[in-house]
C-alpha cells in the first residue's frame, strides 16, 4: 500500500465508530485508503476502529464532533487533512432513527432527527463540497423505507427524503469539478440500530422480505460505498438501493 500522504486516497467517514459505518471504514481502508474515523460521543469504539484498521496495514484517525455543527465539522475535515494530506471521500452514514406513528410521534423526536439526519447531512454535504479533491465521491445515507413506507417509520423516512434531495441537487450543483454525489439506501440491516427493540418475529418476517431471503450486513452496504467510493465514476446524482430486492 502507498503511504505517502500526498498520493493516498483519503476518506472521511461519520459515524464510523459502530454499525455501518465501522464497516465502511474497514472496507475502505481495506482498499489502500487513509480513513478518518468520525464519531459524535463514543471515542473508545472509534479508538478501537482505528486499532482494527493500523493493525491491519491500513492508516486511521479518530476525529469527534456533532455532524449538525458547522465548526466542529470544519475542525474534523482540517484533522483529517493535516494528517493524510487531503480528502477525496467523505461518506456520511451519521444518522438517527426513532420510531413512532405520526399521529403520537414526540416533536422533540422530530427536532432530533431533523437535526443529525438533515442539518447533519447538509453540514457534511458543505465541508465536503468546498474540499473533496477532483477525483473524489460524497455518499451520503438515505434508507430503502422512503419506497416501503413501514408505519412508524414516517419521521425517520421523511428526514432521508430530504436527504436524498439534498445529495441530488448537489450532484448537479458540482458540474464540472470531477467529483460524484450519490446516496446508498439500504433496506433492512442487521445492525444495532437496526435490531433494536424488534422482537424475533419481526426481525424473521423482515428477514424473509427480500428475495435472498435474509437481512442484509453492514458489509453488503460496505461494499455498495466501495463500490461508488472508487471504480464507479459513471454512478453520480443517484440513490442506489442496497436491499436484496425488497424494494
Amino acid at each position: 500500500m502507498n503511504t505517502d500522504s500526498n498520493t493516498t486516497r483519503v476518506a472521511l467517514v461519520t459515524g464510523g465508530s459502530g454499525g455501518i459505518g465501522r464497516a465502511v471504514a474497514e472496507r475502505l481502508a481495506a482498499d489502500g485508503i487513509a480513513v478518518g474515523v468520525h464519531y459524535a460521543g463514543n471515542k473508545d469504539k472509534a479508538d478501537d476502529t482505528v486499532a482494527t484498521i493500523t493493525s491491519a496495514g491500513g492508516r486511521a484517525l479518530a476525529v469527534g464532533g456533532d455532524v449538525a455543527d458547522e465548526q466542529a465539522m470544519s475542525a474534523a475535515f482540517d484533522a483529517v487533512e493535516q494528517e493524510f494530506g487531503g480528502i477525496d471521500v467523505v461518506v456520511n452514514t451519521a444518522g438517527i432513527m426513532l420510531l413512532s406513528p405520526i399521529a403520537t410521534l414526540d416533536l422533540d423526536d422530530l427536532d432530533r432527527m431533523h437535526r443529525t439526519n438533515i442539518r447533519g447531512t447538509f453540514v457534511v454535504s458543505q465541508q465536503a463540497a468546498r474540499r473533496v479533491r477532483a477525483g473524489g465521491a460524497i455518499i451520503n445515507f438515505s434508507t430503502s423505507v422512503t419506497r416501503l413506507q413501514f408505519p412508524t417509520y414516517g419521521a425517520y423516512a421523511a428526514s432521508k427524503g430530504a436527504v436524498e434531495a439534498m445529495t441530488l441537487v448537489l450532484a448537479r450543483e458540482l458540474r464540472g469539478k470531477d467529483i460524484t454525489v450519490n446516496a446508498v439506501a439500504p433496506g433492512p440491516t442487521a445492525t444495532p440500530l437496526f435490531l433494536e427493540g424488534k422482537d424475533r418475529t419481526t426481525i424473521d418476517n423482515l428477514s424473509k422480505a427480500a428475495p435472498l431471503e435474509r437481512l442484509g450486513t453492514p458489509q453488503d452496504i460496505a461494499e455498495t460505498v466501495a463500490f461508488l467510493a472508487g471504480p464507479a465514476r459513471w454512478i453520480n446524482g443517484q440513490v442506489m438501493y442496497a436491499n436484496g430486492g425488497v424494494a
